[in-house]
């Protein structure tokens, strides 16, 4: 990080981080609990189809979390989140 920043850069910065990631949490939730769903009912049945759907969505999730990686309101975890995100963004600073 250049240290021409300013500690509100930063925490824009910080702030953008820690919603991407939170917002995958909250992907890889509903994917996890839909997919206990689907999985219970497939195995009413005498073919285990709820496979097919947990893979496709599995991809798209991970697509979202190399996204989050990569490119990186009020919740205690989103708090949390930005701190941590702002501690990593102002030890990476350059001191000169």
């Amino acid at each position: 990080m250049h240290p021409a920043h300013s500690d509100a850069d930063l925490d824009r910065l910080a702030r953008r981080h820690a919603k991407a990631k939170l917002g995958w949490y909250f992907h890889a939730c509903i994917y996890i609990l839909v997919n206990l769903l689907l999985a219970g009912l497939s195995s009413l049945g005498d073919r285990h189809w709820a496979v097919y759907p947990a893979l496709g969505w599995g991809l798209g999730l991970a697509i979202h979390g190399l996204a989050v990686l990569f490119v990186i309101h009020g919740h205690p975890l989103h708090e949390r989140l930005v701190e941590r995100e702002r501690r990593r963004l102002l030890a990476q600073r350059d001191p000169w």
